[in-house]
């Protein structure tokens, strides 16, 4: 399984979103210069965003994007399935279109590997990540 620029940055533009003051909106011209994530880019990656609740906006001058829920309350996991679909490395996992389905010796593995990476992606949400990138930033560094 791959995680496409439309995960990474879906997830980059919301830890930058939730890093700013509680209720404060970010411009996606704002989040451009700050990330480095195209404006345009940003733009269509908050589409499915919005449609999931995880980011809310508002129109005109002030307007802006802000996270949609509190930071305890959204998962990477929710992120990923906003932006990139399914999280299940192979089709076959969930479908009962496939005629091996009950015979299928790979399948356990997929399964399994399916269930470790959404235990995974939803047990970290964006306030872990911002506790996270907090911490880096105190860190000491020496050569």
């Amino acid at each position: 399984m791959r995680i496409s620029t439309k995960g990474r940055y879906s997830l980059e533009a919301l830890l930058y979103m939730a890093m700013l003051p509680e209720g404060e909106y970010s411009s996606t011209r704002s989040i451009a210069e700050n990330t480095g994530i195209s404006d345009g880019y940003l733009e269509q990656l908050f589409i499915p965003l919005r449609k999931a609740g995880i980011v809310q906006g508002i129109r005109g001058p002030q307007g802006g994007y802000l996270p949609g829920r509190e930071t305890d309350k959204i998962t990477v996991g929710d992120i990923l399935r906003a932006v990139e679909g399914s999280l299940e490395p192979v089709d076959c996992v969930s479908s009962t279109d496939c005629p091996a389905r009950g015979t299928c010796i790979s399948r356990h593995t997929w399964s399994e590997l399916y269930e470790e990476i959404t235990n995974c992606v939803d047990s970290i949400t964006l306030k872990d990540l911002m506790a996270a990138f907090e911490s880096m930033d105190q860190m000491e560094y020496a050569i």
